[in-house]
């Protein structure tokens, strides 16, 4: 398999994104446990272990002067983790340029960018020159752009939309397929061919119990089956892993769908 939505962070950064969800439960009502709360070796053995060949070190800033640092740390960990796709990140910051092309220059294979937990509009002028960037080398960008688990200032299809229509050639992945904003971003990947979807927590239990996919868009998923590349959110998830995995197979798209999602279609993106 190849799963392009996996967390690697520096400890102390990590450390506090598993707070972030320890707090969520009392807020929500919905226990939200981290499965794979190890420490870094036992999580990359653990991927390795599940049959998952390639993976990322998704990262990213939630204020200025952060994106590079983090940067750093992700050469690093892919440098001693070769499975790992090389993945670096940015922020709206007049540095962004400068940084995100020393990345691209260090072999970085995938970007991140969250919009909900940024707070930054993804057309503000700082970033213009990165999303060029990126899209004339070719490289993908998985994003945050839904409005899922709450929505931000600048979630939802509308703004990265105005980004594609700027850059056209953008490869975005489009984390947790847009969710809950499903069928918008289908959409989006309808009108621009380099807009992927990585399936992270869809049609599991625990999303479908307040955000289900609607089985009235499962024909688009099938025809749009090479834009569907398999993400997972490991290792902050509530469930094991092969639940992410049977809630794929139990949508009943076929061997060949299932796949081209868990492996062929990101082989194919990154040119493994």
């Amino acid at each position: 398999m190849v799963d392009v939505h996996t967390h690697f962070m520096p400890k102390n950064v990590l450390d506090k994104v598993w707070a972030y969800f320890d707090a969520l439960g009392p807020m929500t009502g919905r226990p939200w446990p981290i499965t794979y709360r190890h420490e870094e070796e036992r999580r990359v053995a653990t991927l390795r272990g599940f049959g998952v060949r390639r993976f990322t070190s998704m990262l990213y800033p939630h204020k200025p002067a952060m994106a590079a640092w983090l940067n750093a740390w992700s050469a690093d960990f892919a440098a001693r983790t070769p499975e790992c796709l090389h993945t670096a990140t940015f922020f709206p910051e007049p540095e962004a340029a400068k940084y995100t092309e020393e990345a691209v220059e260090a072999g970085a294979r995938v970007f991140k960018a969250h919009l909900q937990v940024g707070a930054y509009d993804p057309t503000d002028p700082l970033l213009d020159p990165v999303w060029g960037l990126l899209a004339d080398a070719g490289i993908p960008v998985v994003t945050h752009c839904g409005s899922g688990p709450m929505p931000g200032a600048h979630t939802g299809p509308e703004p990265m939309r105005r980004v594609l229509a700027r850059h056209p050639r953008l490869p975005l992945i489009v984390a947790h397929m847009g969710l809950p904003e499903y069928t918008e971003f289908l959409d989006l990947a309808d009108d621009y061919e380099h807009v992927h979807l990585d399936t992270t927590m869809v049609f599991t239990r625990y999303t479908e119990q307040d955000t289900p996919f609607p089985r009235a868009a499962l024909p688009r998923l099938r025809d749009q089956g090479e834009r569907i590349l398999l993400g997972t959110d490991f290792p902050n998830i509530p469930y094991p892993f092969i639940h992410a995995l049977e809630a794929l197979a139990d949508l009943g798209l076929g061997e060949a769908w299932l796949r081209g999602v868990c492996h062929d279609n990101a082989v194919r993106l990154f040119g493994l």
